[in-house]
């Protein structure tokens, strides 16, 4: 069978592309070409099927227009309304009751607490119900080859995506997600499905797009892979008698000053914490002005599955939330 030229959509050939004509159907970017090649040469992949399957993607430029702006720009103030709502928290009890059973199974295996892993799911897709309506395959591929500034981090993706593809015999064209190519219920982008995906319920496939098990494990896994510490705290509100503590405000996420230094510039903890434990402190903007947290080690771990401060403060709230209303309920 003949296979016709690559052709993306024409607006965006002539924005991202910068083809010569795109009145006519255009070549292949040499990207595209040399990423079918080499996934034929490194994964043994058909050239000529990958070509064919290529002709079905759609490169989508509100994918770029949507990455570009993301909620984790905005202030703490609107971010945190989006999440912690009446409606999220009920409904995150409401998960824990009808999957109880592989919440505490998984909390005892990783060490995460149930509330932890129903937060990530809340924030990330409202427990499974709002997963993403992006072929996974459009969102990688828009962002591979039209999005430069992340196009790397994105080719690896795809890469990975196909792969997984492969060895779940599942069509590329029809997983489903977000406009950044994460996957069902706990958002995990293709790299993170090879390394952490778990079959919780042993039915020889991990489905983190319709099986709440298997995505409450996955997370779980996610988590205690990237070091959480069971039982221990995850972020401390923090107040300060002057503003000294403003030259404590540094850039990164890992826990780098202990508490005897965070002291030594009047600021003190709302809970007692021994003078050696490590902290990020660290800054949410509020209207009247700034509340201060110290974050400690699975704080961090948090920010591995999004790294964004307001990401992880949004999930540990809503865990906390979530904890004291089931606390009401018999």
């Amino acid at each position: 069978m003949k296979l016709s030229k690559f052709v993306f959509r024409s607006a965006l050939c002539c924005t991202y592309f910068m083809l010569a004509s795109c009145a006519n159907s255009p070549k292949q970017p040499d990207a595209m070409t040399n990423f079918i090649e080499r996934m034929a040469t490194s994964h043994q992949f058909n050239k000529a099927e990958l070509e064919a399957l290529f002709q079905n993607v759609e490169i989508k430029q509100e994918i770029i227009k949507k990455i570009s702006s993301p909620a984790e720009g905005m202030p703490w103030y609107k971010y945190r309304k989006i999440f912690m709502t009446d409606a999220r928290i009920n409904a995150g009890v409401k998960f824990w009751q009808d999957n109880a059973q592989a919440l505490a199974k998984a909390e005892q295996q990783y060490g995460v607490p149930a509330q932890i892993i129903i937060a990530i799911l809340g924030v990330e897709t409202l427990y499974g119900q709002k997963t993403g309506n992006y072929r996974v395959i459009d969102a990688l591929s828009t962002l591979s080859f039209a999005y430069p500034p992340r196009s790397q981090f994105f080719v690896g993706e795809l890469e990975k995506f196909l792969v997984l593809c492969k060895k779940d015999n599942i069509s590329p064209l029809n997983p489903t997600g977000s406009y950044a190519g994460a996957m069902g219920m706990p958002q995990f982008m293709p790299s993170s499905f090879l390394s952490y995906a778990i079959d919780f319920n042993n039915d020889k496939h991990a489905d983190i797009w319709h099986t709440p098990e298997d995505a409450i494990a996955s997370i779980a896994n996610y988590l205690a892979k990237h070091h959480w510490q069971a039982n221990q705290p995850i972020a401390i509100p923090i107040t300060a008698k002057d503003e000294q503590y403003k030259a404590k405000l540094t850039k990164g996420l890992k826990p780098d000053l202990r508490i005897a230094e965070l002291e030594s510039v009047n600021l003190t903890p709302l809970r007692p914490l021994p003078l050696d434990t490590e902290v990020k402190l660290l800054s949410f903007e509020q209207p009247q002005g700034n509340e201060l947290w110290a974050g400690l080690n699975n704080f961090y771990v948090i920010t591995r599955y999004n790294h964004s401060p307001l990401y992880a403060m949004a999930v540990f709230q809503l865990s906390e939330s979530i904890l004291n209303k089931k606390g009401s309920f018999p």
